[in-house]
């Protein structure tokens, strides 16, 4: 018997699914064990469910190519055979609300990529170098759902990793006002050039919902537990463009800062090179070393050179320089289907197995 945890990939067919099923693939604490989807893949082969239609780089892993998938609504029969699961459903934002909520309260951990439960007052929504203290709201939710070990926990959304991480580093300088304008990659869509030829040789400037996420899920992330719900920040102020731009992974963002301190450049650079949390104290298997890298060239970070920093789970910054309108200007860079997705969903988990909220059942 593995030593393992025992994880289900809820979603497990889509690219987000697929780059929770790469990243897992030899992981030293988790171990796939169920793959659910849809009906209509349920009851075949995973490699046969994908055929066609697998979208990373690297292939699919020997692992998981037999595994029978199963019907994702079948909750009891999915959750009996795992410790926890990750979520990566396609489904409407109410659907997949209530069926996160019905797998923890069959006692079994949800880790989701989606974005249904991001303002459920008591679920936490971590980066977890960031505001790994969130979790503590975990006990607060289980009284509400009835639950002793069965929970629902959810990291932010893509577009916020190129830029966040940069300005919770610099929290000691209390920027206060914000200017983002974000490039993000076709795979944040689910998409590759081959799913959707139009977007090779074009950008279109609007996604939807995305303007609002980044403009306020960043205050969420910097907010305070009070009476056992998260309360969002209020001392930042961001407003946002979310371009759809043709690169297939990675999401830039360039971004204009007023902070009340204002700080010299080589101390907003030191910042952020000095800048980590638990995951590095920990040493967890996901985590970069470096969590924030400022590179020094004017034409850098590059989504070619850049986008794979630590693995795809570090975040690039450039280009600070002092504006003639707000303080300073920066780029940054971050890998939106393994930071900004699945990978950080992985480090979550990994974060909430080493504070004892994920055990085996």
């Amino acid at each position: 018997m593995s030593d393992k945890l025992r994880v289900g990939i809820l979603g497990g067919t889509g690219m987000v699914g697929q780059r929770f099923i790469s990243l897992l693939n030899d992981h030293p604490w988790f171990e796939v064990t169920e793959i659910a989807a849809s009906p209509r893949s349920a009851g075949n082969r995973y490699e046969d469910c994908v055929s066609g239609r697998w979208k990373m780089d690297t292939p699919i892993p020997d692992g998981v190519k037999d595994i029978i998938v199963k019907n994702v609504n079948e909750v009891d029969k999915v959750a009996s055979d795992v410790d926890f699961v990750f979520s990566a459903v396609d489904m409407s934002k109410e659907e997949i609300k209530a069926i996160e909520e019905e797998y923890a309260k069959t006692e079994t951990p949800v880790v989701s990529n989606n974005s249904a439960h991001r303002w459920t007052p008591d679920v936490p929504m971590v980066v977890p170098e960031i505001n790994p203290g969130h979790m503590d709201v975990i006990e607060f939710q289980k009284k509400r759902l009835g639950t002793t070990r069965g929970f629902v926990a959810v990291k932010p959304n893509c577009s916020i990793q190129s830029y966040a991480p940069a300005l919770t580093a610099w929290m000691p300088f209390e920027p206060y006002e914000v200017v983002a304008t974000t490039y993000q990659a076709i795979s944040g869509a689910g998409k590759t050039f081959a799913d959707w030829p139009e977007m090779e040789g074009n950008i279109i400037p609007f996604i939807s919902g995305e303007e609002e996420k980044s403009e306020k899920e960043p205050l969420r992330i910097w907010g305070k537990i009070e009476n056992g719900v998260i309360v969002p920040a209020d001392n930042v102020k961001i407003t946002c463009q979310c371009i759809r731009v043709p690169i297939l992974n990675g999401h830039t963002a360039a971004a204009f800062v007023k902070f009340k301190k204002k700080p010299t450049k080589e101390q907003l650079i030191e910042a952020l090179e000095n800048f980590s949390g638990e995951p590095q104290k920990l040493g967890l298997p996901s985590a970069p070393k470096q969590f924030i890298r400022y590179m020094t060239e004017d034409n850098r970070p590059q989504v070619k050179l850049d986008v794979d920093y630590e693995n795809g789970m570090g975040v690039t910054i450039g280009r600070i320089r002092e504006d003639s309108i707000y303080d300073y200007k920066f780029v940054g860079l971050s890998h939106n289907t393994v930071r900004g997705a699945a990978g950080g969903a992985v480090l979550c988990a990994e974060l909430l197995k080493a504070k004892g909220f994920i055990t085996k059942k």
